[in-house]
């Protein structure tokens, strides 16, 4: 059993919202779903923060190590423009890259607009940390997080984070036997 108890970060990465010009929407959206999907108890850890690699890093960092987040999520901040950097803060600072969430969600995407192509998101692990990348719109936040979050569970499992269980009636994670 893992010593860590349920939290999770989301942190929505848009330099307008992070100035009050837009309202944080994409970020409200992923946490409305994480709390739809599982059943485990959660704290969270939340940050609305500009495009700027720095910040970006060293959130996550805080997320991972001092507040203990078992799953990190970000939105936005994942398409081909210049002050798009959220994969490359992300690589920064993870320990091991996990490329099949990617790949997957754009495949996923796919299915719905043909510039799914164009989208970065990435995933990764530091310490007992999963972080995941994901667009900024909350209608794709909910296409990508269907495609992988049925692995999210057991891979938290995997690196030492909290136990996550889910609401098995809207959304179903796998888990080998015995595990």
């Amino acid at each position: 059993m893992s010593p860590y108890s349920p939290r999770i970060g989301v942190i929505n990465i848009s330099d307008r919202a992070s100035q009050g010009i837009y309202e944080d929407i994409p970020g409200k959206a992923c946490l409305e779903i994480l709390k739809e999907w599982l059943v485990t108890d959660f704290e969270t850890s939340y940050a609305v923060i500009p495009d700027e690699q720095e910040q970006i890093e060293s959130t996550l960092k805080k997320f991972a190590d001092e507040e203990g987040c078992s799953l990190i999520v970000t939105t936005g901040g994942t398409g081909p423009a210049p002050r798009d950097i959220t994969p490359e803060a992300t690589e920064a600072v993870c320990e091991k890259m996990l490329p099949g969430f990617g790949e997957l969600m754009r495949s996923a995407s796919l299915k719905y607009v043909p510039t799914a192509i164009l989208s970065r998101q990435t995933a990764g692990t530091r310490g007992h940390s999963l972080i995941v990348n994901l667009p900024g719109k909350p209608k794709a936040i909910r296409e990508n997080l269907e495609a992988v979050f049925p692995a999210i569970p057991y891979c938290i499992d995997l690196i030492g984070g909290a136990r996550f269980e889910t609401n098995e009636a809207v959304m179903k994670a796998f888990r080998p036997k015995g595990a």
